[in-house]
């Protein structure tokens, strides 16, 4: 064993190889045969641009209602590493995480990994061992030449394809598409969410033989005030349809998405076991609320356009009676005008904050100076996170609205000081209501 600690671990993995992002299948595949790895049960693998972790987490919390043991591997995390990797609806302990960097390290021999690469293995070496009836993978970035796509899965998930990452996968939809399609394999099931796919998702289907199923095509769904209705197709190609479903707190869009991909899992779903994950799915820094004082604070990980438009819609279908501000910020390398514009009519006062150490981080004088471009007044610097939220808290009164969004990192730190506030229990972020994690 290399290290005693994980943060030893964690530490050394953010410098053992030469790029942090170094896409390509060949070293993670090479440790991957040396170690053994091989999933004998179904696997679920998503990809998208955005509603990946909500697709993740409803298909987890309706597999554990019906009792499957799952395992999930999601990235990145907001506060603790070990939220990565979920088996059976608790986090890999610290000592089951040194196992597997241990057994990883030996194998990988001369191979060098990413630190990606590595907690992709870390979680694979784990499910193998740990009696599962089902596997779900997120995948980290695109989708052809992300580590996670080294497994064929029995079900692959296109959640939504927009503009972001450019740099690695794309400045259009068709090239980025492409590479989201890249997880799809011959004769098994690819269910895409976007309601407009680029062609080169459904060219790339067809070309290898996939059996795409499509939003509005094959499958959708209806919403009421306080239900909503689903339509699709069974396993044998037979119509299928659920009547008065319980809103979920993830978007019907990937929730509609999940229902059609779990349809041809080999496994018995029952009708109660959806309605149960539908009520308890919930997912840490994505739309979520938290009550301080009266103030109704807002934590989203949005950072491109695609996901802004979906918190501006958000917040316009929950308004509040009185003042809403944010605490802004965001990686220098997102489409931060852009992000700007959308949201900016949304909010009086902006709150700049910088992310201390953080080498990618956009620095508020040029967030501050994009929105004066902008002619957006009511701006300020806040200095970090923590402390811009206490000063944009000390502005509010009850009936107001803090939202604190722009990337994991902006969330992250968030959390940590509401959970000095007792806003939120930092210790135990969850993906469904009553999961111990």
């Amino acid at each position: 064993m290399r290290f005693t600690t994980l943060e030893e671990w964690l530490q050394w993995l953010e410098c053992q190889h030469p790029r942090a992002i170094d896409l390509g299948l060949e070293r993670v595949s090479v440790v991957a045969k040396a170690l053994n790895i091989a999933l004998a049960m179904p696997v679920i693998t998503v990809a998208g641009t955005n509603g990946k972790g909500s697709c993740v987490a409803l298909s987890s919390a309706i597999l554990g209602a019906e009792g499957y043991r799952v395992g999930t591997y999601t990235s990145p995390h907001l506060v603790h590493y070990n939220e990565r990797i979920v088996i059976a609806g608790r986090y890999v302990s610290d000592d089951e995480l040194l196992a597997a960097f241990s057994a990883i390290d030996e194998a990988r021999g001369a191979t060098s990994l990413t630190y990606f690469e590595f907690g992709t293995l870390a979680a694979l070496w784990l499910f193998q061992r740990a009696e599962l009836d089902v596997v779900i993978l997120e995948v980290g970035l695109g989708g052809r030449l992300d580590a996670v796509n080294i497994v064929d899965a029995d079900i692959a998930i296109v959640s939504s394809i927009a503009i972001d990452h450019e740099a690695w996968l794309g400045r259009d939809r068709e090239v980025i598409g492409r590479e989201k399609a890249g997880v799809f394999r011959q004769g098994r099931i690819a269910v895409v969410g976007d309601v407009n796919p680029p062609q080169s998702v459904l060219s790339y289907g067809r070309d290898i033989g996939a059996i795409v199923l499509c939003r509005d095509r094959d499958f959708s769904y209806s919403e009421s005030t306080s239900q909503w209705d689903w339509q699709g197709v069974d396993a044998q190609g037979d119509k299928l349809e659920y009547h008065g479903l319980p809103l979920p707190s993830v978007l019907l869009d990937n929730a509609a998405t999940v229902l059609q991909a779990l349809q041809y899992l080999d496994l018995n779903v029952s009708d109660a076991a959806v309605r149960s994950g539908l009520s308890l799915v919930e997912l840490s820094g994505r739309c979520q609320h938290i009550a301080l004082d009266g103030v109704d604070i807002v934590l989203d990980v949005a950072h491109n356009p695609a996901a802004v438009v979906t918190l501006r819609q958000h917040l316009q279908q929950y308004p509040v009676s009185g003042r809403s501000r944010c605490v802004f910020a965001v990686m220098a390398d997102k489409a931060i005008a852009e992000i700007l514009s959308i949201l900016q009519p949304s909010f009086e006062n902006w709150w700049l904050a910088d992310l201390d150490g953080n080498s990618r981080a956009a620095g508020a004088s040029d967030v501050a100076g994009m929105l004066m471009a902008q002619q957006v007044s009511g701006v300020e610097y806040g200095g970090s996170v923590a402390a811009s939220i206490q000063q944009a808290i000390a502005q509010s009164a009850s009936g107001d609205r803090v939202v604190v969004f722009g990337s994991f990192f902006t969330v992250a730190e968030a959390m940590l000081f509401l959970s000095e506030c007792g806003g939120v229990d930092v210790s135990s972020v969850i993906t469904a209501k009553g999961n111990t994690l």
